[in-house]
């Protein structure tokens, strides 16, 4: 752990001893995991097995979630750590390593929206989502691939998102995701040589606490604003975080051993 850098974190262990199976022994970080996307991805690869490091901005963001897990029956510690702050990821890494000895999985997830059309939109909100939701993945795999690389093996998941298609009033948003594809697609070439292998999920619209703040942006409340989202999906419908998570799941475990590079997007047909 860096010296001058005080990691702090919370460890949950249930109680109840839930059913090993594919994520047995495993480690795996999941960032931004206090809400949505994030939670739903602790809650999955704990529930299989694996110890999640739930990890926000700060440990009490994270604890209710690492409660959760170990009422269940899993292993889970929330820690607090600033992804943007290469200082705080090397120090959350290094103690996750320490504590643990390895690191198998890492699920970047947290990010941030600054919405404005291109000529309100300030320098600074540029800034933040980019350092945010995409500089953010840089560091944290940049940890991270120490361990997995020494180990042999490892499992990097980004989350992208259907905006890095283009997407009105979220040109800072969009540029950040679409350059979570590029840097996944890179890291896949780069890291695939040891053992391991990096992929990106893109979520269409998901009902989550970053879109319902969309929704209030556009003057709208969140059912009214699903309602609209939902006639323009195949489905017909809005996506749910846990759907998001059984796609970052299966990235994550053995079965997609030989599945690196890709981003899959999981927005209900949506083109």
């Amino acid at each position: 752990m860096a010296p001058d850098r005080e990691t702090t974190e919370t460890a949950f262990v249930g109680q109840k001893g839930i059913t090993v199976s594919r994520f047995a022994d495993r480690v795996a970080v999941v960032t931004g995991a206090a809400q949505g996307i994030g939670a739903a991805a602790a809650r999955s690869l704990a529930a299989d097995g694996a110890t999640v490091a739930v990890v926000d901005l700060t440990e009490d963001r994270a604890r209710p979630v690492a409660e959760e897990i170990a009422a269940a029956g899993g292993s889970a510690v929330a820690i607090g750590c600033d992804v943007a702050v290469e200082d705080d990821v090397t120090a959350m890494t290094a103690h996750v390593v320490d504590r643990f000895g390895r690191l198998d999985i890492l699920i970047n997830n947290a990010g941030i929206t600054r919405d404005n059309l291109l000529f309100k939109m300030p320098a600074a909100e540029w800034d933040a989502v980019i350092t945010t939701n995409l500089t953010s993945m840089f560091l944290c795999c940049h940890a991270a691939q120490g361990p997995m690389v020494a180990a042999g093996y490892g499992r990097i998941v980004n989350l992208s998102s259907r905006s890095a298609l283009g997407a009105r009033g979220q040109v800072n948003y969009a540029a950040a995701k679409a350059g979570v594809q590029g840097l996944t697609a890179t890291l896949a070439i780069e890291l695939g040589p040891f053992g391991v292998t990096v992929n990106a999920v893109a979520p269409g619209y998901i009902d989550t606490a970053m879109t319902a703040a969309t929704a209030r942006r556009v003057g709208l409340e969140a059912a009214e604003h699903q309602r609209r989202a939902a006639e323009q999906i195949p489905l017909r419908r809005v996506g749910r975080p846990a759907e998001v998570a059984e796609v970052i799941a299966f990235l994550a475990s053995d079965a997609a051993s030989y599945v690196s590079g890709q981003t899959i997007y999981v927005n209900g047909g949506a083109r």
